[in-house]
């Protein structure tokens, strides 16, 4: 079967990376009998591909190129997981990242250069490539087929634009997270909030101690100030449920309605308190700049306590750093506001599309929505996923089965990131720029209101 120069040309060699490719992957090549449907490294079962080769042909020698904000080292996993795949069916896939994804596709879309796959995380985004440019190309069957048999209607309305159905979901991700250190924690007794009255409490006693509770960062490239959103939104939901969630995002209720107002004021008492943040980092202003990926370090040097982020942070501690209930490091949920709206839950999650029909891309965009490959993943660790498909017993960390749990049970109030619902140009666009805004120093009715601005006409 082919090589891939993927897993090369994205992250240098697996071998030199650590990552557990296959021996093909570190410059085997493989040689010996495939008769049993067993590639040369011992480690795959073809006959589980013969599927695809039925289905769609004769795939030796084609290629397949995806374009996605997954970026180091929550890749590494992704790409790994692809090996089977190109060993069994000869598709090279070339995998490509960029954390200016959201700017440079429409870039490349309307250059005429589209990658033939793109893992969109906004379904907003989605839609206004598809009504601007047309160039999605709707989902074949066998990948509907999947996406009715493993994944809720929600999840399937999410890839659905006015009717046609683009995208299958990919992976998922719950954002309503307070990362910590166990250890840390029992050394200077604290506990872990259970309200959100306990959430602040612990704050101020953290300051009371003489340390910085929270640090935070929203640097991001081109992306910079989406985490201050999804910081909004979990508090939106706490403080005006879900039904008023859903009106905003859907603009039935402008972006500057008082009760939006109200939440961004109340997540301003964390994020723009010179006493709570912003840990190992500096004052307020300097949230803005601190990187994403770097900004709950200062947990480990006891620089500070606290870090909202998502379930898809884990990757970012050191190797040896411990992720349990019990280690170095650990998270529990974001404590509800208002008890009448129970106990919501913020995810969100990457789409599956298709900017070419050819037979490769198609059979890889059905392997990628089964629940096969979905498996074969969560066993690769840190991702989680929304395919009901997949046995909690494959998540190899507590944060991913933890994150699944609360993905699969039906009495979760359930929310996909706002942002990502909203047209483009501003759940990826003034939203961000705004909250850099407010972050350093713009008042937040000033700020809603400009976004509001900017909502396109209906």
């Amino acid at each position: 079967m082919a090589r891939s120069n993927a897993r090369r040309s994205a992250v240098a060699t697996g071998c030199v990376l650590g990552l557990s490719f296959f021996l093909a992957s570190c410059g085997d090549d493989g040689g010996g009998d495939d008769s049993d449907n067993t590639d040369a490294a011992g480690d795959v079962d073809c006959s589980e591909f013969e599927q695809y080769t039925e289905e769609y042909g004769d795939l030796e020698g084609t290629e397949v190129t995806i374009y996605s904000t997954i970026t180091p080292p929550e890749d590494e996993p992704h790409i790994e997981s692809y090996v089977p795949f190109e060993e069994c069916t000869g598709v090279d896939v070339v995998y490509e990242h960029s954390d200016e994804f959201e700017a440079q596709l429409q870039v490349r879309i309307n250059g005429g250069n589209p990658p033939d796959i793109a893992y969109v995380p906004q379904p907003g985004l989605l839609e206004t490539i598809v009504q601007d440019t047309g160039a999605p190309v709707p989902a074949p069957e066998g990948v509907e087929e999947n996406v009715d048999e493993f994944f809720s209607e929600d999840w399937k309305e999410y890839g659905t634009i006015d009717g046609t159905f683009y995208a299958a979901p990919l992976g998922s991700n719950v954002k309503s997270f307070v990362w910590y250190s166990p250890t840390t924690f029992e050394a200077n007794g604290y506990e872990v909030p259970e309200t959100w009255d306990d959430l602040i409490a612990l704050s101020d006693q953290i300051v009371d101690d003489g340390g910085v509770p929270w640090c935070q960062g929203i640097a991001s490239g081109d992306a910079t100030g989406w985490p201050a959103t999804d910081f909004i939104e979990d508090i939106l939901l706490r403080t005006a449920g879900p039904e008023v969630y859903d009106q905003w995002y859907q603009h039935e209720i402008p972006f500057n309605d008082p009760q939006v107002v109200d939440a961004v004021d109340q997540a301003g008492e964390i994020l723009k308190n010179p006493d709570y943040v912003n840990g190992g980092f500096g004052d307020v202003s300097s949230i803005a700049t601190t990187d994403v990926n770097q900004a709950g370090l200062p947990i480990l040097e006891e620089q500070c306590y606290l870090h909202r982020a998502a379930s898809f942070y884990a990757p970012n501690w050191p190797e040896d750093a411990e992720i349990a209930e019990d280690g170095d490091v650990y998270a529990f949920y974001l404590p509800a506001i208002e008890e009448e709206f129970g106990d919501p839950v913020l995810g969100a999650g990457e789409f599956t599309v298709a900017f070419d029909d050819r037979p490769e891309v198609q059979a890889f965009q059905e392997y990628v929505s089964s629940a096969e490959w979905a498996n074969d993943k969560a066993e690769l660790g840190g991702w989680v996923s929304a395919n009901t498909g997949v046995e909690l017993d494959n998540y190899q960390d507590p944060i991913s089965r933890l994150s699944a749990e609360l993905l699969q049970d039906d009495d979760a109030v359930f929310r996909f990131d706002a942002s990502d619902l909203m047209p483009g140009d501003v759940g990826a666009g003034s939203f961000w720029t705004g909250m850099v805004d407010w972050i350093t120093g713009a008042e937040t009715e000033e700020v809603l209101t400009q976004i509001e601005e900017t909502w396109p006409e209906e």
